[in-house]
């Protein structure tokens, strides 16, 4: 089956994609795998463990294993080392995204091999929870972390239940990078609704038919639920007893087809596919005028559009309703300790220690330039007040800030992202690269997740 990208906050450090779609399995074979929260199915959390023994097993010698794409993050892990000598951390890089979750399945599966902790972006999460291969970290003591981090990166890491299975460690709130040389050369003025972005669109498109206000790559589905998100769409949603709700050909997402797909039809944006040679290109020679993309896009684009320095400012994403601002997420990771650990002490203080610890937080930020998850961090003036040549001196760190704190915090994920993302790209996407109906391909899409979804035993709601 072929995989989707969904492009990771790791991916501003290079042009290469980050893919995250992910597998899943029959729902009886998920249930036969796990028992919730303790062996007697129950899903409440274990009884936490006393600090004495936390200090204790800090205290004993131990060598986790940690799976992660992260570069560099030798560095973050001996910050952890000095403050716990005892343990020390094997870091694996046991490939990016589906090639790390597909060993990671392969090992679960066969009971050897898989990691103490691993790197996992927000959307995968929910496939390794429902075959309960990640530890509710509840025991150890990371409730205590919830006011530490962004609002609604704590409920992308929670269960329905109250279960924590990761801890944040980047984000990517959406906004909008666009090209103020071209906006002022045509007297547009920034969009702040969608329906002056519409009119920004065939206006520019109109003055010079060699330019487009925007891109939206036909193979972008990570994009496409982040404009979902913004939306307010709730596209997918779990609960206990094999129940799902899927409605990805609601209101919302036919207001969102109608719209995108209109704009493709009439040929004012652009449908190629991006992170390729050519979408590179157009970029660095001004096809795009904007770029709507997450908060890791403006290190990335400032890599990849050399050419563009100084002419590109940030601002939020257009507003569906401009009196209620709103964003969604595009990218970011999580770690998770994997549940057949034979250290979760360790592994469980390590994770909280990797993404919450003021100093290995800020360094993720500075030395590999992630968006950060932390509330402190988002503000704190040296962070929000970089103001970088490549964007005319704009504090673009401080527009990103802002934006986090619009993103919606009921936003939920499928236990089967690789599906989705899939049947995504073969209906809607495909209707934004031909300029067909992509109203039409919605209801093809809901129509394929939900016979899919019935083919593995879940009950299906709301198609």
């Amino acid at each position: 089956m072929p995989t989707n990208p969904f492009l990771s906050g790791t991916s501003r450090m290079s042009r290469r994609n980050f893919l995250a779609a992910t597998g899943a399995l029959s729902l009886g074979a998920a249930l036969t795998a796990c028992g919730g929260g303790d062996s007697d199915g129950s899903s409440a959390p274990a009884k936490p463990v006393s600090q004495a023994d936390i200090d204790k097993a800090m205290r004993t010698p131990t060598e986790l294993t940690l799976w992660t794409w992260v570069p560099n993050i030798a560095k973050e892990v001996a910050l952890f080392e000095k403050k716990y000598p005892a343990v020390k951390v094997k870091v694996v890089n046991a490939g990016q995204g589906t090639p790390q979750y597909t060993k990671l399945r392969t090992a679960l599966k066969a009971g050897t091999g898989a990691p103490d902790l691993v790197q996992i972006e927000y959307q995968a999460i929910p496939t390794f929870t429902i075959t309960d291969s990640l530890l509710d970290l509840r025991p150890y003591g990371a409730s205590a972390l919830e006011s530490t981090f962004v609002d609604w990166t704590w409920s992308q890491v929670s269960g329905s239940d109250g279960e924590i299975w990761a801890i944040p460690q980047d984000t990517g709130p959406m906004g909008m990078l666009y090209r103020e040389d071209v906006f002022d050369k045509h007297g547009i003025d920034v969009p702040t609704t969608w329906d002056e972005f519409a009119e920004a669109a065939r206006r520019l498109h109109r003055a010079d038919p060699d330019v487009y206000l925007t891109n939206l790559a036909a193979n972008q589905v990570a994009a496409w639920h982040g404009l979902l998100w913004q939306a307010g769409a709730k596209p997918y949603a779990t609960s206990g007893g094999g129940d799902i709700t899927i409605r990805v050909d609601d209101a919302a997402s036919r207001r969102l087809g109608a719209y995108w797909g209109g704009l493709a039809k009439e040929g004012v944006i652009g449908v190629e596919p991006d992170f390729t040679d050519s979408w590179y290109a157009a970029l660095n020679k001004g096809t795009y005028a904007t770029w709507l993309t997450a908060a890791w896009g403006p290190v990335f684009l400032s890599g990849s559009a050399k050419a563009t320095a100084g002419k590109w400012r940030a601002a939020p994403l257009p507003q569906w309703d401009a009196a209620r601002p709103s964003s969604g997420n595009w990218g970011g990771s999580t770690t998770a300790v994997i549940r057949s650990t034979e250290n979760p002490v360790a592994a469980a203080v390590f994770a909280q220690f990797l993404n919450s610890d003021p100093a290995s937080a800020r360094m993720f930020a500075t030395e590999q330039f992630f968006f950060p998850a932390t509330k402190a961090l988002l503000t704190d003036a040296e962070f929000t007040g970089d103001a970088p040549a490549f964007y005319g001196g704009q504090k673009v760190n401080q527009v990103f800030a802002d934006i986090s704190s619009t993103v919606n915090s009921s936003f939920q994920w499928p236990p089967f992202l690789d599906k989705a993302a899939t049947d995504w790209t073969e209906t809607v996407g495909k209707s934004l690269a031909d300029k067909g109906d992509t109203v039409a391909a919605l209801g093809s899409w809901q129509q394929r997740l939900t016979a899919y979804a019935k083919g593995q035993g879940f009950t299906v709601r709301g198609s």
